[in-house]
């Protein structure tokens, strides 16, 4: 069972845990570490309330598509997350 996020994100604020980076190519060719891009997908651990007058759209559990350079990395107890407004999600997927 996974265990529930103990960071409460304010106003339009949204805790993001990225997707793992491709290991190999479509055609099987293996990735070396140095040559990864950055992922560009998550799900959405949990959500603000939003700001007055503009509720919050995504929710916890979302599978979402964000900008390349979106969001400020955090690392809590070894796991990394991504913090971020809703306007710099793109898409829900």
């Amino acid at each position: 069972m996974a265990k529930k996020s103990t960071i409460t994100p304010l106003h339009d604020r949204v805790i993001v845990k990225p997707a793992a980076a491709e290991e190999k190519s479509k055609g099987g060719i293996i990735i070396p570490d140095t040559a990864k891009e950055k992922p560009q997908r998550g799900t959405v651990l949990s959500a603000g309330p939003g700001k007055k007058d503009e509720p919050v759209t995504v929710k916890a559990g979302d599978t979402v598509l964000y900008g390349k350079y979106a969001g400020t990395e955090i690392t809590i107890e070894g796991i990394e997350y991504l913090i971020m407004r809703e306007s710099d999600i793109l898409a829900i997927v």
